[in-house]
């Protein structure tokens, strides 16, 4: 293989790593009109208060389940990265010895005989693909299977490097296959490892700072008001008791 797939994945999981650890710059960008609350628009009531608490409390919530999720997709990515490479390294002998077993046979048979049983060979090689889910992402599941019917040939004058070649390029394509899984359900959880961290960022750096601001400035301006009203009493009731005052 001329592109390895070690130094891909290597650099899929540096990507993941790099994307829980973005910057204030990835916040900005998702930085929405609709989630910024404006405190000038902000009617300090009683239930207002009330309101943006159980919304503060379900934003914190929900940043705990995805912190959780993010955790989860980033240690099943980086597992099926160290599966990957390690299919990767198969794959690559078993297709090197599945074209050497062929070279022998080659050598010892020539090529036109070597062709004329290939030829001959009746093998149906089938790949069911199913699914999978890990925290809500599809994930493919690659089985494959060889219909045979033999026997394709004499078993006189042929040499057993041809038997030796077949049963090798079926086990490579069998690891091919797993390979290809593996490849697709690491591009996969890759993606939803950034959206879900981008919606922790969100909720980390802008939601719920913007909620709890809120909730404190209407406190402040509640408890603002219940003081200016305190005050207001003493002084309407210092004014009554003076007038009653001979």
């Amino acid at each position: 293989m001329n592109l390895t797939l070690g130094s891909c994945l290597k650099g899929i999981c540096s990507i993941a790593v790099w994307l829980s650890q973005s910057t204030e710059t990835e916040s900005r960008v998702f930085k929405s009109p609709k989630i910024i609350l404006k405190l000038s628009n902000i009617a300090p009531t009683k239930t207002n208060l009330l309101r943006l608490r159980q919304e503060l409390k379900f934003a914190r919530l929900g940043h705990e389940l995805l912190d959780q999720k993010r955790n989860i997709l980033i240690i099943e990515l980086l597992t099926l990265v160290d599966q990957a490479v390690d299919y990767d390294g198969r794959v690559e002998k078993a297709l090197a010895e599945a074209y050497r077993t062929l070279e022998e046979a080659v050598l010892q048979m020539g090529k036109l005989k070597v062709a004329n049983l290939a030829g001959a060979v009746n093998i149906e090689a089938a790949m069911k693909i199913s699914q999978r889910r890990v925290m809500g992402v599809q994930l493919p599941v690659v089985e494959t299977s060889f219909s045979e019917h033999p026997p394709y040939y004499s078993p006189l004058g042929t040499s057993f490097w041809i038997d030796s070649s077949v049963n090798e390029f079926k086990k490579a394509l069998q690891e091919m296959g797993r390979l290809a899984e593996l490849k697709v359900s690491i591009v996969r959880l890759a993606q939803e490892v950034r959206k879900t961290i981008r919606k922790v960022n969100v909720l980390e750096r802008i939601a719920i700072p913007e909620l709890d601001e809120a909730v404190s400035y209407i406190q402040n301006r509640l408890e603002e008001n219940e003081r200016d009203m305190f005050v207001l009493m003493k002084m309407v009731k210092t004014r009554l008791e003076r007038k009653k005052e001979p």
